[in-house]
Order: structure tokens, then C-alpha cells, then sequence
């Protein structure tokens, strides 16, 4: 059923299984202790970084299935998709299992996108086990979007870390895990950001609309929520989307957090915080589900933003439009 913007799960799709691998700085910050494996160094034992986050999305789709105690062959769709043009390093992981594959591309909110989407194929009946990944990689995304690594060009204070890492979920008809109640698509917005080193500025006013449909079509409030989480604003882009709420006559509580703002400690100097693809998915995967699980919480709001930038776009001097989907996680009911 869906109202609005916002799709209702009545069959109440159940994520089974999630998997997180981080590079060495990711699991140096403050979730740590919570990932499945951190990697000693960024290569991953491979001869280049791109290579390297193939290897890790592969690591981490496989881990997903495992942790979901079926076999790859159980699997009826993976939705995966990443930074990198063309999204290689998910169709590159994806040729090694013998699965239909469903590339998608939302920038760093592409976590929710698939998850959005496993729920409507999984609450339709249309499949039995859907994999959702996601991954990123600093080393290739600076050097994608930004400037050779070998430059070692100065950082500005807006900037933000692409986090090194991927994660991978498994979403199933049944099993036992936190449940998708509900998904809200959000719409492309573009608020005429041009520097592409202030995502969070860019991603913020996406994060504003999305979030209002949500509590449109729902009829909640923050405070219906035990966590509201976005996906990578940074200590920027989520001031200012505190901001432009308080605009619209909402107030965002203690409950509200960002993953790019909590990833890296202060001493990492990463400067706003992390993004990228994983920053979102491995904070859902190795600290949100587990609590969910625990039951430490109930109910929560994620809500992974996208900057849907260019370098082609960006030399072009056009802005970054941006975007941001919305899922209800509940934990398993008794």
C-alpha cells in the first residue's frame, strides 16, 4: 500500500542476515568493535584500490548470505550498486555468484534504495531472498571525483572522509530479524550547491523533503522514533538540516544523529565526518541492526542522503543535486 511518497510493508520483510568489512581507519573510529572484519590495510591484498572494493562488496554479499544461514542458490535477486562509474565494483563482485543481478545507482543513499526496493519484491511476493550491498572506497572515489591521490591536495574545512568499506544485507518472506515496515521514496532535489566538497550542504535540503513526506504520510513525529538517522550530512549538512526542519515547525531531538557525523573519532581529522556508499551501510549493519535485534531499539528512521554529482556535471559548472530515501526498521515482535 502506499500513501504519498511512503510504501507500507504488510508482510513485513525481514532482514535475515548483514555483513560489514571496513579499511583500517574506519575501524579505528568509534564502531570499531562492532564491524565483522576490518581489513589491515586499504589494498585488501589486491594490486589496486578499484580491485580492492570489488573484493570487499563480494566479501560482504557473502557474509550477508552466511549470516542468514541460507546458500547463494536461495537467493533470487542482488541489488547492489556503488560510486564508481558504470558501478564495476558491484557487477565485477556480482559475476561471481550464479544470481540474477539488478544494478542500481543513488549515490551514497543507494543502501536504502535497495532496501527500498528488496521490500516492495519481498512484501509482493515476488521473491523469497533478495541481497541488498552496497560499497565505497576512498581511494577510488577521490581520485574519481576530486583529484589524483598523488597530489596530495589540502582539504577544506567542509569536506568530508569517503568511508572504506561495503555492506551487505539479505532480506527474506521469513526468518527471524528487525522487519521493514515502511519505505518513502524521496524526490531529486537541488537547492544550486556547487562545491563538491560540501556534500553535506548539498545532501541537507534532500534530508528536509524526504523526512517531511515522511511524517506527512505517516502521521508521526521525531518522537515516534527511538533513533532518526541520516545517512552522510557530516557535522555540517546536519546542522543545517536541524535548521531547515525547525523551519518547517519540527524539532529534532537527542533521538536524531547522522553516520557521517558519528563514524571517525575527533582525532581521525577527517573534518565533518564520513560519507560514501558504506559510511550508512556498515553504521546500519554493524551497530542499528544489532540493536534492533537486542531490542535496545524499537523503532528506527534511516535515512541514507545522495549527492547525484558528476565530475563531468561538476566541471560543467552545473550544481549537485541531491537525494535521500527513508526505511522504518522495527525490531521482531515476540
Amino acid at each position: 500500500m502506499m500513501k504519498g511518497q511512503t510504501i507500507f510493508f504488510n508482510n513485513k520483510p525481514v532482514i535475515t542476515g548483514a555483513y560489514s568489512i571496513v579499511g583500517p581507519k574506519e575501524g579505528g573510529g568509534n564502531f570499531g568493535e562492532y564491524f565483522d572484519y576490518v581489513m589491515k590495510d586499504d589494498r585488501f591484498g589486491e594490486e589496486t584500490y578499484e580491485k580492492a572494493e570489488r573484493k570487499m562488496i563480494h566479501q560482504a554479499i557473502s557474509g550477508a548470505i552466511e549470516k542468514s544461514k541460507i546458500k547463494v542458490a536461495d537467493i533470487d535477486l542482488i541489488l547492489a550498486g556503488d560510486l564508481l562509474n558504470q558501478i564495476i565494483s558491484s557487477s565485477y563482485a556480482a559475476r561471481d555468484f550464479d544470481v540474477a543481478f539488478l544494478g542500481i545507482f543513488g549515490a551514497c543513499s543507494t543502501i536504502a534504495e535497495s532496501l527500498a526496493m528488496a521490500g516492495c519484491l519481498i512484501n509482493g511476493k515476488q521473491c523469497k531472498n533478495v541481497v541488498c550491498s552496497t560499497s565505497s572506497h576512498f581511494s577510488t572515489a577521490e581520485r574519481q571525483f576530486r583529484f589524483p591521490l598523488e597530489l596530495g591536495n589540502q582539504r577544506p574545512p567542509t569536506s568530508q572522509w569517503t568511508v572504506t568499506g561495503a555492506g551487505g544485507l539479505v532480506v527474506s518472506q521469513k526468518g527471524h530479524g528487525p522487519v521493514l515496515a515502511s519505505a518513502t521514496f524521496g524526490k531529486v532535489v537541488d537547492w544550486g550547491i556547487k562545491d563538491v566538497n560540501n556534500m553535506g550542504a548539498a545532501m541537507a535540503p534532500a534530508a528536509m523533503d524526504t523526512m517531511l513526506a515522511h511524517f506527512r504520510d505517516t502521521g508521526r513525529s521525531p518522537e515516534d522514533y527511538d533513533l532518526i538517522v541520516t545517512g552522510d550530512l557530516g557535522k555540517l549538512g546536519s546542522e543545517i538540516l536541524i535548521d531547515l526542519l525547525e523551519d518547517n515547525g519540527i524539532k529534532l531531538g537527542l533521538n536524531y544523529n547522522d553516520c557521517g557525523q558519528m563514524y571517525f573519532t575527533r582525532k581521525q581529522a577527517t573534518l565533518c565526518g564520513g560519507s560514501g556508499c558504506a559510511c550508512s551501510a556498515t553504521v546500519l549493519n554493524a551497530y542499528i541492526i544489532k540493536k534492533l535485534i537486542k531490542k535496545e531499539y524499537k523503532r528506527v528512521l534511516f535515512m541514507p542522503t545522495g549527492a547525484l554529482m558528476s565530475t563531468t556535471a561538476s566541471q560543467q559548472g552545473d550544481s549537485i543535486p541531491g537525494v535521500c530515501h527513508a526505511i522504518v526498521l522495527e525490531c521482531e515482535e515476540e
